[in-house]
């Protein structure tokens, strides 16, 4: 089970503008028909196989790539969008990658179907075919949604990753999203990897101290310590799952804190983790603004049309 629950996404807390759960306009397999016989979900999940091969790392990527995109202005692929003041530009997005996946699942179903797939639910899908093939079981996606027609770097408004439990329950409940939904989104973080500069603060200076966080495993520290010196001019990677131990606040809390504790408890002894994961997936699928959109050509630019 430990297992199962290390396919959560190795994403940060997101806190941005409002944005309201909405799932008429969504439905699962809302492309069946529109291609013809063209199965447009196979063509997806055979480019995230043939990446997932060559790189097991993307099911992190791509479920923090879904994260911050749906956060932001609900799930229309503006994280996408190139631009000198795009979401991408925002520095918590620095580091998301996975970009040239979508491309590729783009460039697949136009050359059999010009127009009609968005990006928006590339993302989506590809994010769920590669927790799939991580062994996270396989839940079926909603789609049906637009890409969106504006990209701001101003929009994105990542919290650290020292949010509390309480601040955290807040953001996601914003959203619609239950504690509970927040516990399986963010509950292990053992398929992705953090940036030392993430974490620093837990090792050497911890709430102004300048000693370490008390409530680390002092191995831990030692251990995070030597991938992470203080003075290095590195932004160095660390694995987010250090043998059940956690680098991240946000994370070790869940466990910890009343208001998360029994639920983290209660996912630990459960055997149907992939299916209340995959529902949790769902709902944070469904987050829309209600914003006008397209179906792009490219999903790194709106369609010329509206660019001029």
């Amino acid at each position: 089970m430990a297992r199962m629950a290390a396919l959560v996404l190795a994403l940060a807390l997101a806190l941005v503008s409002l944005v309201s759960p909405c799932q008429g306009a969504l439905q699962a397999g809302f492309y069946k028909g529109k291609c013809g016989k063209a199965d447009v979900e196979g063509v997806v999940r055979r480019v995230v196989v043939a990446q997932f091969n060559k790189d097991r790392t993307i099911t992190a990527a791509l479920l923090r790539m879904q994260f911050h995109d749906c956060f932001v202005n609900g799930c229309d692929a503006s994280i996408l969008l190139d631009g000198k003041n795009s979401e991408k530009t925002a520095s918590p997005n620095l580091s998301v990658r996975g970009y040239e996946i979508i491309d590729a699942a783009k460039t697949a179903v136009e050359a059999l179907c010009p127009g009609v797939i968005s990006c928006a639910d590339i993302i989506v899908m590809a994010t769920r075919d590669a927790v799939s093939l991580s062994g996270g079981g396989q839940y079926p996606v909603q789609t049906g949604r637009k890409d969106g027609l504006v990209s701001l770097a101003s929009n994105v408004n990542l919290p650290g990753p020292s949010f509390s439990v309480s601040q955290a329950i807040s953001a996601f409940a914003q959203k619609g999203l239950s504690a509970t939904d927040m516990v399986f989104l963010l509950g292990g973080h053992t398929v992705g990897v953090a940036h030392c500069s993430f974490f620093q603060d837990r090792l050497y200076n911890f709430q102004n101290t300048g000693k370490p966080d008390p409530t680390m495993d002092p191995a831990l520290v030692r251990t995070l310590r030597s991938r992470c010196p203080e003075k290095s001019k590195v932004d160095n990677t660390v694995n987010l799952d250090q043998n059940q131990l956690s680098a991240l606040t946000i994370d070790q809390e869940l466990a910890l804190d009343r208001l998360t504790n029994a639920t983290v408890s209660k996912i630990a002894k459960s055997l149907d983790f992939s299916t209340k994961f995959g529902e949790a997936m769902v709902k944070l699928g469904a987050l829309q603004s209600g914003s006008p959109g397209e179906i792009r050509k490219s999903c790194r630019a709106v369609n010329p049309s509206r660019s001029k």
